[in-house]
């Protein structure tokens, strides 16, 4: 076997200011590894927009926030940035978060943390977009749009904007412990 090196970006501030570079850089461990399928979170759609011109030959999912996430009935992805992703080839997935939908309704009516919590708060141990890489690889898996097993490039953020980009194998989310993340190829350094 041969050892793999790999150089990792540490930004020194989370952030939308990262998003072009973290993109660049997605594409080019892409480009290095081979792989086609990428996976990257968007609330607006603007990274996804941004996403879907450089990634116009992949198989390209862009993972949004549920209808109603933050107010009732209020889809936050724009029509002009949805047509922009649309238009450049890529796919749009909007669906339940892997780690959190009945947990947050239990934690916001209860006051008690679940499972998914627990793991949500692990995953940010390394950074916010780690957490958001791994749960947006399970989603994108569950609707089978990624398949599971397979080499992905998986780009999150914190807050909005791009700045995590992990290389990983992608699981559903009821495998969730089948998913390896291979390398980290930039996070904030917090």
């Amino acid at each position: 076997m041969t050892n793999i090196e790999s150089k990792t970006i540490y930004f020194k501030n989370p952030g939308p200011q990262n998003t072009q570079e973290a993109l660049n850089l997605a594409k080019e461990r892409a480009e290095t590894l081979g792989i086609k399928n990428i996976i990257v979170a968007s609330t607006t759609g603007e990274t996804g927009a941004k996403a879907s011109q450089l990634f116009k030959n992949h198989n390209l999912v862009i993972v949004t926030h549920v209808t109603g996430f933050t107010t009732p009935n209020t889809q936050e992805l724009t029509p002009n940035n949805r047509n922009t992703i649309k238009n450049n080839g890529a796919k749009i997935l909007t669906t339940t978060h892997a780690f959190g939908t009945l947990g947050r309704a239990t934690n916001k009516k209860f006051g008690t943390i679940q499972i998914d919590g627990i793991i949500s708060a692990v995953l940010r141990l390394f950074s916010q977009g780690v957490k958001v890489a791994c749960e947006i690889s399970c989603m994108a898996s569950d609707a089978g749009l990624i398949k599971t097993g397979e080499a992905v490039i998986a780009v999150g953020g914190t807050r909005s904007g791009a700045d995590t980009v992990v290389v990983l194998k992608a699981s559903n989310t009821h495998s969730f412990f089948d998913l390896i993340i291979n390398e980290i190829v930039c996070k904030p350094r917090l």
